[in-house]
């Protein structure tokens, strides 16, 4: 079944108006008809819903509420990738990818070695792209929400947004004993929230590595191999939920 997320505004008592792009997703991709049925997220609520469609016009499709979804498709654990700014096509994979995993949020890092060069207005159309492929990809494995993806932040600025959490991670590629899973290991919290810091193509910097060290960082490896970058995140979120998830 066909899964869409609409803004709280959009549902008014049992009837949902499905706008924008959606519209002809519905009507001319899908060719979707009256009385079929579909699920919708509420973004703002997290709840979802079993609709039915009532009809189809050229900007809206109106939806009637048949019942809310009680069962969530949620992780209880909260995860945060702090992702070194890699190449635009790599980070469209770690979020597509990430998403379908679960991670609740990421934040793109400029770092010393991170490749691209950005302006303000290639940000913000960079923003509105990466946020549409996290919906996308909600949409497909039925999330209940759609991860944050954060502002572009300088790696000096990034600790501010990380404050409360219950381990903070950073996978390095060089020499250390200390493994992924030792570290979740000392985790108290059932459900923790968990963030963890992956280096773009060039890795990450050892004047970084060392201000991480002071900010409580735990480092880990995620294996003998190493990884590229658009591949540490997928691995590390997929062993996380593996580890702690019920």
């Amino acid at each position: 079944m066909y899964k869409f997320f609409v803004d709280k505004n959009q549902k008014k008592e049992d009837i949902i108006q499905i706008k924008g792009d959606d519209v002809n997703h519905i009507k001319n991709v899908l060719r979707l008809k009256n009385e079929e049925t579909i699920q919708v997220g509420v973004k703002e609520t997290s709840k979802n819903y079993l609709c039915k469609i009532l009809e189809k016009n050229d900007d809206t499709i109106k939806l009637k509420i048949i019942e809310e979804i009680k069962e969530k498709n949620e992780s209880p654990i909260y995860l945060h990738i702090l992702q070194g700014l890699p190449k635009y096509e790599k980070m469209e994979t770690i979020i597509e990818k990430c998403t379908e995993l679960g991670v609740s949020e990421i934040t793109p890092v400029i770092m010393k070695r991170s490749v691209v060069k950005l302006d303000e207005k290639t940000k913000e159309k960079k923003l509105l792209r990466w946020q549409k492929i996290a919906e996308s990809a909600a949409k497909q494995s039925k999330r209940d929400i759609i991860p944050k993806i954060n502002e572009f932040f300088l790696f000096q600025n990034v600790f501010s947004i990380i404050e409360n959490y219950d381990i903070v991670l950073v996978a390095y590629e060089g020499k250390t004993q200390n493994t992924l899973k030792q570290a979740l290991k000392e985790i108290k919290n059932k459900y923790p929230k968990i963030a963890i810091f992956i280096g773009p193509e060039g890795g990450i910097d050892e004047t970084e590595l060392n201000i991480l060290k002071q900010r409580n960082f735990k480092i880990v490896t995620l294996g003998k191999r190493i990884l590229r970058t658009e591949t540490a995140p997928i691995v590390a979120s997929a062993n996380i939920f593996y580890e702690l998830e019920d």
